[in-house]
């Protein structure tokens, strides 16, 4: 098989543009799934079928189809029952929801299983869902379309550990890699060669990756993916203490993440059920993601391991998408799906965006894509009470489920956001999570959210004031110039405003002035 290019050859354009019409479409109804998955079925309502879904309902029945399927080669009655039921009433749920629609698709273990056609007949026949059965390349697919619609460009191999099955494949910037492979390296086969001893299975699990992983699948960046992977994310945020507890972008060096998940797959069911931040219903199923994963890594020998939250029923969702928009930026999309509505003047949002494009002469595409998630969200707490607005603003955006962005990236924007509100930049809520920026990413969303905040004194959120006027950063001085026509403000609070700015900044003077001709884009 000829080896992938990472190379692409024509870029396609990628707006980093806000859009307050696209913002504020009602229009679109919510989005249903259910995933038929071997160990649990899972219905997931999105608010919409878009760029940046954000989950509305989540649910799940372990209906656990995989069990005994070795032995038998099929679903037992009790287990083809449930699934039934369960299907029949995501449907109820989904609809009562007001859904725009609900695709079903079902994976390794009505795959595998001699009765998944009766199965998938009968689910139709209770519920209505026509049920598509995903090959292991379309299974591999959507999981990796999950991954690159999660991530910003992303570039290594990804690994879906499902309850039946693992799927390996490559995320290449915008698609997927021709090499995939798909082994039965579930949470549930592989719990059952744990029965017979961590060793025993060690030795099972290798011999599966070692006949079935090709190594040129190997990169610098592994992508764990599936409900066990992220149970043993959220164990190790709290084993750790953190700075930031979201799974999303939870990054460890793949030597970090082998000793913990070596220590966890030593466990019993009982001591982990124990153990916080690991969920009663997963302690069954953790050890066995745990020695997978362990295993893995060290048979691709990755460099690091970076935790995604968007699996197969999130890129089954990308996949939908037309072309044009799936090149939107997840980040800026979701920021500005969350803060333009809700903003006092949404069209003030793209104004800001203008505004503060000078601050950052050096400024690269992927820090103007968090400027502009900034500016996106920048009124986002005007409905808050004025002496919780900066501490609120920053706990909610630094765990808010945006996607497209990394944990440093999530504390720029809030810390940016907090400066916005007046937040003291000392303040003690900011740590630990404000030690993940380098002292330079500090100052810079100092600066861009202290700016942000004279851009609302000064214009009262009106776009046209705003426009009227620019700023001057020179070394020994920051200006406010303001066109005659719109007049210089003489607002004490204006000019505290800007002296805080010129304090990020680290210059001293700073003055209002009246200028002739109106500013130049």
């Amino acid at each position: 098989m000829a080896k992938e290019r990472v190379h692409i050859s024509e870029e396609p354009r990628r707006p980093l543009e806000l859009d307050p019409e696209r913002a504020k479409q009602v229009d679109r109804r919510p989005y249903a799934i259910v995933d038929i998955g071997s160990n649990s079925i899972r219905l997931m309502v999105y608010d919409q079928l878009g760029r940046a879904p954000m989950p509305r309902f989540n649910e799940k029945s372990l209906a656990r189809l995989a069990e005994g399927l070795s032995e038998t080669g099929v679903i037992s009655p009790d287990h083809f029952r449930r699934a039934v039921e369960a299907v029949r009433r995501f449907r109820a749920i989904a609809e009562a929801m007001g859904v725009s629609r609900i695709d079903t698709v079902a994976t390794e273990a009505m795959r595998r299983a001699s009765n998944g056609p009766k199965l998938a007949q009968a689910i139709e026949a209770e519920s209505g869902l026509k049920v598509r059965l995903l090959s292991g390349a379309e299974e591999a697919r959507f999981a990796t379309f999950g991954v690159i619609s999660g991530f910003f460009r992303p570039v290594g191999t990804v690994g879906d550990m499902g309850g039946g099955s693992l799927e390996v494949a490559e995320a290449i910037d915008d698609h997927v890699g021709d090499r995939w492979v798909s082994m039965p390296l579930g949470a549930l086969p592989v719990e059952a060669m744990l029965s017979e001893g961590v060793s025993s299975a060690k030795r099972q699990v290798d011999e599966i990756l070692q006949r079935s992983l090709p190594l040129e699948l190997a990169r610098p960046v592994f992508y764990p993916v599936g409900g066990g992977w992220r149970a043993l994310a959220k164990a190790h945020m709290d084993t750790v203490g953190a700075a930031v507890k979201v799974v999303h972008g939870y990054t460890l060096s793949a030597a970090e993440a082998r000793e913990f998940a070596r220590a966890v797959s030593r466990l019993s069911v009982e001591k982990l059920a124990a153990t916080p931040g690991v969920a009663e219903r997963r302690a069954r199923t953790l050890p066995a993601a745990a020695l997978t994963l362990d295993r893995v890594l060290k048979h691709l020998k990755p460099e690091r391991v970076v935790f995604s939250a968007l699996g197969l029923r999130e890129g089954f969702l990308y996949s939908q998408l037309s072309r044009e928009e799936q090149y939107l930026d997840p980040l800026v999309e979701g920021a500005q799906l969350i803060g333009l509505p809700f903003a006092r003047v949404p069209e003030f949002g793209p104004e800001l965006v203008s505004w503060t494009a000078g601050l950052f002469p050096d400024e690269t595409t992927a820090e103007k894509r968090l400027r502009v998630a900034v500016c996106a969200l920048s009124d986002i707490a005007w409905r808050d009470a004025a002496d919780l607005r900066a501490e609120e603003s920053f706990r909610r955006l630094l765990e808010f489920p945006f996607i497209g962005v990394t944990h440093p990236e999530r504390v720029f924007i809030a810390a940016a956001i907090h400066a916005r509100y007046v937040g003291r930049p000392d303040a003690s809520w900011l740590s630990p999570a404000i030690k993940l920026l380098t002292s330079a990413e500090r100052r810079r969303a100092q600066i861009l959210g202290r700016a942000i905040l004279l851009a609302y004194r000064f214009s009262g959120g009106v776009p046209a004031v705003l426009e009227s006027a620019r700023l001057r950063i020179d070394p020994s001085c920051v200006r406010l110039e303001v066109t005659k026509a719109a007049h210089a403000p003489d607002s004490e609070v204006v000019s505290e405003r800007l002296k805080l700015l010129a304090a990020a900044i680290g210059v001293k003077r700073s003055e209002v002035v009246d200028i002739e001709s109106p500013p130049l884009g």
